[in-house]
């Protein structure tokens, strides 16, 4: 919102959508006066209707309305952050009605990727990455579509617990893990960057992106948060991308894209910088990321069940009934459980990955007594 209330010559917000928070929606959209507004939170809808009901905007409610809104012909881009697996259908349905896609939403490649990508190319719609990292790899590929990709990096800040080891994470707190010492992200995604799942979701998310091969993808840990990504090319040359740590960045660039505009971040100092530090990351103390990479090495259905049991367990350890280390045990006892019932076969359409989904949360829910059991 930043980003389009310092560009209103250039962006016109048509319609915001938000899950719970009904009073900043209503915020947003005295200031933006969208055509419409959608609260998924059905119990909210009351609030938002009677405090907009002098405006023009008009007001809707529930999970099917983000899916309807997002075809309004009047919407030219739409930008999808819904966090986890939620963010699939209103996707798909931008992506039926050949809405461009600037993509926040990392899990609906990682649900779904085949299938979202396969409906892209059908319907001609292109899909630009606003995570920093992906964004920060699309510029890097900027003039080079010829040549070929040798590998890519993404980086990592190493999360707060960068330099801790295995049995000092055992005793993590829920406090401990929400404080990211470069970036402000909302609870579930900063959880994720405190295991590094994030970066194995990541990880499946520019396999489809970029069309890569699993061993095309790496991660690096970078604990300045200024180069975001990097691409080798076939020469032994490496083309970065850097920037402040600041969503703003890679937002902007997408929807304004191919046009680079006035942005509000922060401008980098080189020279205060001083230096930029590179490691590659500890697999045995932070074994979500390896998960990540399993679960693209496996394919099928397995990246669908590792997403699905990620978003349990880390609504687990939120809730304080896992501990830190259990989200991980989590999510590895659900991929083996769901392997030993042979439901890791490719879903072939989305109602099917929608299934495995559903299969991969139920096994995750069933197996969580014994993971706290085991994790405090």
């Amino acid at each position: 919102m930043e980003v389009i209330g310092k560009q209103s010559h250039f962006f016109e917000a048509e319609v915001l959508c938000a899950n719970h928070n009904a009073e900043l929606l209503v915020e947003q959209a005295l200031k933006f006066k969208p055509n419409c507004v959608v609260i998924a939170d059905e119990s909210r809808y009351d609030f938002v209707k009677s405090a907009l009901e002098s405006s023009l905007t008009k007001v809707y409610s529930g999970t099917e309305a983000l899916s309807q809104v997002v075809q309004m012909e009047t919407v030219d881009i739409v930008l999808t952050a819904m966090v986890g697996y939620a963010g699939l259908k209103p996707t798909i349905a931008a992506i039926e009605a050949g809405k461009t896609i600037a993509l926040a939403n990392k899990e609906t490649l990682v649900v779904a990727g085949e299938l979202i990508t396969r409906m892209a190319r059908e319907k001609g719609v292109n899909i630009y990455p606003v995570d920093s990292e992906h964004s920060a790899i699309f510029q890097c590929l900027v003039g080079e579509w010829h040549n070929p990709i040798e590998k890519i990096y993404l980086t990592a800040s190493g999360g707060p617990f960068k330099g801790k080891t295995r049995d000092d994470l055992e005793h993590v707190t829920r406090e401990q893990a929400l404080k990211h010492p470069n970036w402000t992200m909302g609870a579930k995604v900063t959880i994720d960057s405190a295991t590094l799942m994030n970066k194995g979701l990541e990880v499946i998310e520019a396999k489809w992106l970029f069309g890569l091969k699993p061993e095309q993808v790496k991660v690096i840990i970078h604990p300045q948060s200024i180069i975001h990504g990097m691409v080798e090319y076939r020469d032994g040359s490496v083309v970065a991308q850097l920037g402040s740590p600041d969503m703003r960045i890679p937002i902007a660039h997408c929807l304004a894209w191919p046009t680079r505009i006035d942005g509000p971040a922060a401008r980098l100092d080189l020279a205060k910088l001083g230096s930029l530090t590179f490691e590659a990351p500890d697999a045995d103390r932070f074994p979500s990321l390896a998960l990540g990479r399993q679960a693209l090495e496996t394919g099928g259905a397995a990246p669908t069940i590792l997403n699905a049991a990620n978003e349990v367990a880390v609504a687990a350890f939120i809730a304080g009934q896992i501990g830190f280390g259990g989200i991980a045990d989590l999510v590895e006892a659900t991929l083996e459980g769901a392997e030993r019932r042979n439901a890791t076969a490719e879903p072939q359409d989305i109602e099917e990955a929608l299934a495995v989904d559903h299969m991969a949360r139920s096994l995750a829910h069933e197996l969580l007594p014994e993971i706290a059991a085991k994790s405090f």
